[in-house]
């Protein structure tokens, strides 16, 4: 499957979004704490970011720690922050040899300051990497930051830098988090279940979508490819006919 992907790139999502669910699952079928799930989620990260960076995909954004999570047992919460900055730490070698740039979306400030000490190293000396886009989603709420974005374009009215019938859907999404970053087209949810949980609301207006029953844990190359495969069999019409898009 992968050598056909190779053959075949232009078919690629350009952008692909992962809801990372299902650590804690995989720890208790495991027997083992739910930060030990954590911990082999980020192996699983390693693996993803790799395979997408190897077969051409040029954004990728994974759902690390969303607003409702600050709400987990503080415990969780500084164990997640710990495996992140360890993440940050360990991976930029990698990411400055295979040229991902790193970004990060969310209400940062909210981290712990070695979180966003490395955090703000690992975006500076990746940033002039070109082969591939990692989007961290962190401390993020999709509603969250919509109303941001909302409270913005207000007072940029307010102060007389933009006319209300200057606001479209195109100068809305530039006030947005991923102001310059193209739209997913393809989301992948772990785990079995079947909703957004406030990740990328306005972004996600046409992205195709593949769940797995597979944990996050346990999901590799070849469930990557599997999700590749069910999208790339898909018709992204954006509104039109097939008629349109000179397909039967």
């Amino acid at each position: 499957m992968r050598k056909h992907l190779d053959k075949d790139r232009e078919s690629l999502p350009r952008h692909i979004a992962i809801i990372m669910d299902g650590n804690g699952r995989w720890a208790r079928q495991h027997t083992l704490g739910r930060i030990a799930g954590h911990r082999e989620g980020a192996e699983s990260v390693r693996v993803v970011v790799r395979e997408c960076r190897r077969i051409g995909i040029r954004y990728l954004t994974l759902y690390a720690f969303s607003m409702e999570n600050w709400s987990r047992p503080k415990r969780e919460v500084e164990a997640l922050q710990a495996l992140l900055e360890q993440y940050l730490k360990k991976e930029v070698p990698e990411m400055l040899k295979n040229g991902i740039r790193l970004l990060a979306i969310g209400d940062t400030a909210r981290l712990k300051a070695s979180v966003r000490n490395a955090l703000a190293e690992a975006m500076e000396n990746t940033a002039c990497n070109d082969g591939m886009t990692l989007v961290l989603a962190l401390s993020y709420g999709g509603r969250d930051e919509i109303a941001e974005a909302a409270r913005r374009m207000a007072g940029d009215v307010k102060h007389g830098d933009l006319r209300p019938a200057d606001i479209t859907k195109e100068r809305f999404a530039s006030y947005l988090h991923t102001a310059d970053i193209p739209d997913p087209d393809l989301l992948i949810r772990t785990s079995g279940e079947y909703r957004l949980s406030n990740f990328l609301l306005w972004q996600m207006a046409y992205t195709e979508f593949h769940f797995t029953d597979v944990l996050w844990p346990d999901f590799r190359e070849d469930q990557l490819m599997k999700a590749i495969e069910d999208y790339r069999r898909r018709e992204r019409r954006f509104g039109r006919t097939s008629d349109q898009l000179g397909k039967d």
